[in-house]
């Protein structure tokens, strides 16, 4: 037992030794480390220098350009509706979805049958009024006569009696002569009155025969409508759309037939946010009539039309914001109301101001530019419009100079920078949206635009156009083979 208890103090004391040995060696290894270190020459550290692209700074006059997306709608849409009810008995071999139709052009019949009928009871009533009218206006004639007649009778009486009283008076002439004369007088008086009375009673049949004419003519006008209204013409001329009857079928009063569309005169609406709205209004507060540019993209190639802001919506509607603007569009060529279209408009010109990519824009406001001795600077500028992918700024000092053209978190002022020239020129950036195809190739492409029937001719012409020019642009031929499916 003891022999093993001095052979475990022998082993503990071997084991720190040796940890002591071991605590003693790394003690003077980080020893003769530190003084190598003290004693070795540091090298010396050089700068950081940033590589960037920069753009010139230019002062122009630029005209901003501001994209909305709208909608074409009709100026002009009529509902064609049945003004009265029966069966349709003939239909125009264009009144179906898609017809185009002239103005006045007959679109459908209604059975005229009863109003054929009735127009004709009309006629007849107008034919004895106007009898009736003309009778009575000889009646009236007849009574007239009567009446001087007896005026001319009685003025005779009046002489006789005139002169008998003469003769009472000088002796010559008897009481019962002069009685006579005057029951002779009364009578014609009494005549008188008599024709009066009959001339007043033609007079009234007279006015009656002519109130029933009137009435018989209004009756006439009414059936003349309603045998009209058997017929339904075009309003004015356009395209049909929504047709939803057949011939042969019977429809009520007011039922919709179909709309009539004016395909020719086309408006496009467009929503915008107030601050854009605001910019396009007049001293008075009035929209003004600024030129936009209508796009459509379809089959590979871009429809165009010009046209002018006319007005704006009254009012916000429910859950809306903004503004709705309304554009009438000067040629429809090729545009049909509901098409989804991207709308520019032309803003007044600014002056004075500088053209950059919008990654030279910070969010603080502010630009860098390249100055003395390469080093970053700031300057802050004024934000007036965003154009895509680039910003219209204006400030002071920015003519001229290197402006940084993408920003990143790593620089700031003070940094030492190194330029990078750009590698190719407007010109030359505008040379490569246009390809140099093979006379196979523009066979090929020629070909399927002639076959496809889905194309209007005004798309189908501008693609030939531009498919016979010696350079054609890179955008058509990629949208065509990729219709071409290769």
């Amino acid at each position: 037992m003891r022999f093993l208890r001095t052979s475990l103090t022998g082993l503990f004391l071997l084991s720190l030794t040796l940890g002591l040995f071991v605590y003693a060696g790394q003690i003077v290894y980080s020893a003769i480390q530190e003084r190598i270190a003290a004693e070795a020459p540091s090298a010396p550290r050089s700068e950081r220098v940033f590589v960037v692209n920069t753009v010139e700074g230019r002062l122009a006059t630029e005209t901003p350009t501001l994209v909305a997306f709208g909608e074409v709608i009709s100026r002009r849409t009529l509902e064609i509706r049945a003004r009265t009810g029966g069966t349709l008995v003939e239909l125009a071999l264009d009144f179906e979805d898609g017809g185009r139709v002239e103005e006045g052009q007959l679109l459908a019949r209604i059975d005229p049958a009863d109003a054929q009928f009735a127009l004709d009871r009309a006629q007849s009533d107008v034919t004895d009024a106007e009898a009736e009218e003309r009778e009575a206006e000889r009646g009236l004639f007849l009574a007239q006569d009567d009446l001087n007649a007896a005026r001319a009778q009685a003025k005779l009486r009046d002489k006789a009696l005139t002169r008998q009283l003469d003769l009472q008076e000088r002796g010559v002439g008897t009481t019962a002569t002069v009685e006579q004369a005057e029951l002779e007088m009364a009578q014609a008086d009494q005549t008188v009155l008599s024709r009066r009375q009959a001339l007043a009673v033609a007079e009234a049949r007279v006015d009656q025969a002519q109130t029933q004419l009137a009435r018989s003519r209004i009756a006439l006008a009414e059936a003349k409508k309603r045998f009209e209204d058997t017929r339904i013409v075009a309003g004015f001329s356009g395209t049909l759309g929504d047709v939803s009857v057949v011939e042969g079928r019977f429809v009520s009063a007011n039922e919709k037939l179909a709309d009539l569309v004016d395909s020719a005169r086309l408006d496009v609406a467009f929503r915008l946010s107030t601050s854009q709205h605001t910019r396009l209004l007049d001293a008075t507060g009035r929209i003004t009539q600024t030129p936009i540019t209508a796009r459509l993209d379809v089959f590979g190639v871009e429809i165009e039309s010009t046209g002018r802001i006319t007005r704006d919506s009254g009012s916000v509607e429910d859950g809306q914001t903004g503004r709705l603007v309304f554009a009438q569009l000067d040629s429809a060529v090729g545009f049909k109301p509901g098409d989804f279209v991207t709308v520019e408009i032309t803003e007044p010109p600014l002056e004075n101001v500088v053209r950059l990519p919008a990654t030279a824009l910070g969010a603080d406001g502010r630009v860098l530019i390249v100055g003395a001795e390469d080093r970053l600077e700031t300057r802050v500028v004024t934000l007036l419009r965003r154009q895509g992918n680039e910003v219209l700024v204006r400030g002071n000092g920015l003519e001229g100079q290197r402006i940084v053209a993408q920003r990143t978190p790593l620089l700031g002022p003070g940094l030492k920078v190194r330029v990078i020239e750009p590698l190719a020129d407007e010109n030359e950036q505008a040379t490569a949206s246009f390809l140099e195809i093979s006379d196979e190739h523009r066979a090929r492409l020629q070909n399927f635009v002639q076959s496809n029937t889905d194309m209007p001719e005004a798309v189908k012409q501008r693609l030939q156009e531009q498919l016979t020019q010696p350079r054609v642009p890179a955008r058509v031929v990629e949208r065509l083979e990729r219709r071409m499916g290769g």
